[in-house]
């Protein structure tokens, strides 16, 4: 087994005063607080490379055993966009009319949604992220992967992150069962669907819920 080595941090770093610290933290903070899930998306075009940097920023997340276990497809041709809102809305039709159960149905009642999602044609890209379950060498040798649940969730947060630093926006999508992912993007059978993001610019009249987020005292216990 080969043993890795070990070498410096790869960026000067430089232990940073505690008032400096606290300016970036409070920056950081404001800006990611002005985060929100859109459903409204203009049409308007965004460049092929603002996505690249997102994946790349995403890819740089800690994984278990550095397997890096995610395959993000990015789509922007409009027919595969309209084969996947076809598919999606057959399935959250599904899912609102008979799977939910009236719990569910209740928490979702305030925010207005239903299975009708015509932003997954509007918006310029639909990234879908893959959970690779376990890696496949040329040979058919297999490889298990680690941690793979928790090594892709903290990818897709460093992507939302990433999407709202540049200036887009973007909306967690998991249609349920999402396996028509899998077949409508050619994935192979190691990978499953973990995550849809529409990204884009919120359309002219876009609006969202007037909700606010737990405070510091209800998130966090201190001992």
């Amino acid at each position: 087994m080969t043993t890795h080595e070990y070498h410096p941090i790869p960026f000067p770093f430089e232990r940073r005063d505690e008032a400096d610290m606290r300016a970036r933290a409070e920056s950081f903070l404001t800006e990611m607080d002005q985060r929100r899930s859109v459903r409204f998306f203009s049409e308007d075009p965004v460049p092929r490379d603002l996505v690249e940097r997102a994946v790349e920023t995403a890819s740089t997340a800690p994984s278990g055993a550095h397997r890096q276990p995610w395959t993000f497809v990015a789509i922007s041709d409009p027919g595969l966009k309209r084969e996947i809102r076809i598919a999606a809305e057959k399935e959250e039709k599904e899912s609102y009319e008979r799977r939910m159960p009236d719990e569910w149905l209740e928490a979702l009642r305030p925010f207005g949604t239903d299975w009708h999602k015509p932003y997954l044609e509007t918006v310029p890209w639909i990234v879908v992220v893959f959970a690779e379950q376990f890696q496949v060498k040329s040979d058919g040798w297999k490889r298990k992967n680690y941690y793979v649940q928790e090594s892709v969730g903290i990818a897709c947060g460093l992507f939302v992150a990433a999407v709202h630093h540049m200036g887009l926006t973007t909306l967690t999508h998991t249609p349920n069962p999402m396996g028509f992912l899998s077949a409508l993007l050619e994935r192979p059978p190691n990978e499953k669907p973990y995550i849809l993001f529409p990204v884009g610019y919120p359309s002219a009249d876009a609006t969202v819920p007037g909700i606010g987020r737990k405070p510091l005292e209800e998130v966090s216990v201190w001992k």
